[in-house]
């Protein structure tokens, strides 16, 4: 038998059996010899058999084709002689849907899941469905989505992740999960919500996904989950070897932890159908951009501080990150993983997302982003990072033990000061060199569309300023 580009004298079994085989070579050419020995008067005979034996065969060929197109790239079949047909990968590429898939994300009406969606309909051509599940969409959102003119299916599902049926209805028939949903707090006080929503909502997600054998789970995580875990230790550009791991009790880096590691822990896991669960874990830092809610709190307590900013602390450096950057390291990754030759590589891993932000303090940032509306940076340093941090401490405590009568919930804790006064940087070297992440939109630009945003909030204020007088 010849290989490359000569022919191959082969039964239409052999066909059949490489179909079925998932090494079948690129190009296969197939040629049956046109003459024979024949006693006169069989020819005829011979050939209406052939002719049925052709039909048969292409009928199966194209059956098996459209249950496993992967397998067949391009099928040449020449000059058998009485069936004189070529297939080329265009006309499979054109008739065949090889490549659909369909996606659900959760949080999808959140700050960073909304860009999340938007970012996968505008790239990924062979999306058929995507399903948008969130716990409350607003109406303006509802709106948005209805009205959106494209090719894929757009489904909303209003529910809680912690209904079991709900998730596993949601999981039927989808090839992809982005698991965004969660609850951001990092005060004392909402600690079973958050917990349950953060960590109990993410196993039960992973359940449901394994159920409906659902290959490729992609979660985001937190740069929370490996710290800082003291404002005296100093970790600059630091990477995924490094190993980091956050000794937090409170429940938002806590909770995501857990998360993040019954996620990475799934991976490898063989489902019903066959396939093989690809799992990943994605740790943005600070997410900044039009519509956060964070920003526009201090915004809020800056406007009623004669527009500046208190400098919290000094020495202080971390990291920044668009909104549209972390939601494109989602779609990148989300490639690699649907890709069999790749998904391997990154299943059980977990990646910091970062872009070209400059590393400053959290205050210094808020500046920057305000700064053209005539917000201004204090001057002056207040109390100690000491003073604070035991002062917080106490308050902590006060809070603990009038538990029982009362809920008391501190104006800060221990946890924010060491999140305040840190320096906590990070590199995205390994998110560009696994899943091909380079930021779509650079720090000056972000910056542009984030102040652009910002004047629009000063505009309302002044609205609503204008209302409320006499």
């Amino acid at each position: 038998m010849k290989t490359g580009r000569e022919t191959f004298h082969l039964p239409p079994s052999w066909w059949l059996s490489c179909l079925l085989n998932s090494s079948t070579k690129t190009k296969i050419h197939l040629k049956v010899p046109q003459k024979a020995s024949l006693a006169p008067g069989e020819g005829d005979r011979l050939k209406e058999k052939i002719k049925t034996l052709d039909f048969i065969f292409l009928t199966i060929l194209v059956v098996i084709t459209l249950l496993r197109p992967r397998l067949v790239r391009t099928l040449q079949v020449v000059d058998t002689g009485y069936l004189n047909l070529v297939f080329y990968q265009e006309v499979f590429g054109t008739m065949l849907p090889t490549n659909k898939w369909s996606c659900l994300v959760t949080g999808a009406g959140g700050f960073l899941g909304q860009r999340i969606v938007h970012l996968l309909l505008e790239e990924e051509q062979e999306l058929e469905e995507i399903r948008l599940l969130d716990k409350v969409f607003s109406p303006q959102l509802l709106l948005e989505f209805s009205e959106l003119k494209h090719k894929t299916k757009v489904t909303v599902l209003q529910g809680d992740i912690l209904d079991e049926e709900f998730l596993h209805k949601a999981c039927q028939g989808v090839t992809t999960v982005i698991h965004s949903a969660c609850i951001i707090d990092i005060g004392l006080w909402r600690r079973k919500e958050i917990i349950n929503v953060n960590m109990k909502g993410t196993q039960l997600l992973l359940e449901a996904c394994i159920a409906a054998e659902v290959p490729v789970f992609l979660y985001t995580s937190s740069v929370e989950v490996a710290g800082p875990n003291s404002y005296t230790k100093s970790v600059r550009n630091g990477h995924e070897d490094d190993l980091l791991e956050s000794k937090w009790n409170n429940a938002y880096p806590y909770s995501k932890k857990l998360a993040e590691k019954a996620v990475l822990a799934a991976d490898g896991q063989l489902l019903r159908n066959g396939t093989v669960l690809r799992t990943c874990s994605l740790r943005p830092v600070y997410i900044y951009g039009e519509g956060s809610v964070f920003l526009q709190n201090e915004i809020n307590h800056a406007l009623k501080n004669d527009k500046i900013f208190a400098r919290k602390s000094k020495g202080s450096m971390v990291n920044q990150v668009y909104v549209d950057n972390v939601a494109w390291a989602h779609v990148l990754a989300l490639r690699v993983l649907r890709d069999p030759e790749k998904a391997q590589s990154i299943g059980g891993q977990f990646y910091y997302i970062t872009d070209d932000t400059p590393p400053q303090s959290y205050s210094e940032f808020n500046y920057e982003v305000t700064k053209e509306w005539g917000f201004k940076l204090g001057s002056k340093l207040g109390i100690p990072v000491t003073l604070l941090y035991w002062a917080a401490f106490v308050l902590e405590m006060i809070s603990f033990m009038l538990s029982p009568i009362f809920i008391y919930e501190p104006p800060f804790n221990c946890h924010l000061i060491t999140l305040t006064n840190s320096v906590f940087t990070f590199s995205y070297k390994k998110a560009k060199k696994d899943l091909g992440y380079e930021p779509r939109v650079s720090w000056l630009e972000a910056r542009k569309k984030t102040s652009q945003w910002v004047g629009t909030l000063l505009a309302k204020n002044r609205e609503n300023l204008k209302i409320k007088a006499p």
